[in-house]
């Protein structure tokens, strides 16, 4: 079975029940932070046990990123924001999904608490599946054998690694998105990243200069290096995928606020204010560079689109 395959059921918390039909199931514990083919192996290891012992087959994850909750970070880091992690996850056809809030109070648990409190009592879990670096509980105490001792039974997965011996790990994932590197970032991934918001109103420069853009929010989902970029658009209800060419930064020719994405779709006029747009960066074309006219921005736009249009093609 796999209640995520039909819609965004199937997903848990502290504040709901936890139904007992899916107690005895196979978990795999993580942050799952851009669900990358390290993670996709987990997640692939539960589904196996689980068909093994005619079980169910389900995900714990943390919210926020314990990162968040231990340092308040500098930059934006998720790979992939919530619903984002939902979506892939479904992808791999997982049962469940218990999102465990993680809170100062929750980091100073012990690791018997959490086993006790959350994968027992709460869960009723008999195997887990971890990573081979899986620490957990108050300083990283548990471990693998922590689990054991504990009566569970422990699948362990070692690094996996693409064809030049890299480990595959949200880590590199994160420094390739960040340097523009998006053909690596999305090796790695094993799917094709992309930035999701709703349009919102802009200062309408974009339209005044001929080249109109639906702009989003970069919010707190990790960005790539600010330039333009060659991209695919996709807007809410509709599954085709539009060509544009976008700029992720924060416009040095004018003031702006905040860091935007700005979607200039080539082959499409309408209104899509309030709409949720997915943008899947393709390429790169160039950094964000301040001009000494409008019109010599006005020419760099052009041949921007005719590049995107180009590798798009």
């Amino acid at each position: 079975m796999s209640i995520l395959a039909d819609d965004m059921t199937g997903i848990y918390s502290p504040s709901h029940d936890f139904p007992e039909e899916l107690k005895s199931s196979v978990i795999a514990i993580g942050n799952f932070d851009g669900v990358h083919k390290g993670h996709c192996a987990l997640l692939k290891k539960a589904r196996e046990i689980a068909d093994k012992q005619n079980c169910a087959a389900g995900v714990l994850t943390f919210e926020p990123h314990p990162r968040s909750v231990f340092q308040a970070p500098s930059e934006p880091f998720r790979i992939t924001p919530l619903n984002v992690k939902r979506d892939r996850i479904k992808h791999e056809t997982i049962d469940f999904l218990y999102e465990l809030d993680f809170t100062r109070k929750t980091a100073q648990s012990s690791a018997q608490d959490f086993i006790s409190n959350v994968l027992i009592d709460t869960l009723g879990t008999f195997h887990v599946v971890i990573g081979y670096d899986f620490h957990f509980g108050k300083g990283r105490e548990g471990n693998a054998e922590t689990l054991k001792q504990a009566g569970l039974e422990v699948s362990t997965i070692s690094p996996v690694q693409n064809e030049n011996g890299q480990n595959y790990s949200a880590s590199t994932i994160r420094s390739y998105l960040r340097r523009g590197m998006i053909d690596e970032a999305n090796d790695m991934l094993g799917w094709k990243w992309h930035i999701e918001g709703e349009v919102i109103h802009g200062d309408k420069r974009g339209r005044e200069l001929g080249y109109p853009t639906a702009n989003i929010l970069l919010a707190d989902t990790l960005h790539p290096s600010f330039g333009i970029y060659a991209t695919l658009v996709q807007i809410e209800g509709d599954d085709k995928w539009l060509p544009a060419a976008t700029n992720i930064g924060i416009r040095p020719m004018f003031e702006t606020p905040k860091a935007l994405v700005e979607a200039h779709l080539l082959d499409f006029e309408g209104d899509l204010y309030g709409k949720t747009l997915k943008v899947k960066p393709v390429q790169k074309i160039r950094d964000e560079a301040r001009f000494d006219s409008l019109d010599d921005l006005v020419r760099q736009m052009d041949m921007d689109c005719r590049k995107a249009r180009e590798l798009l093609a």
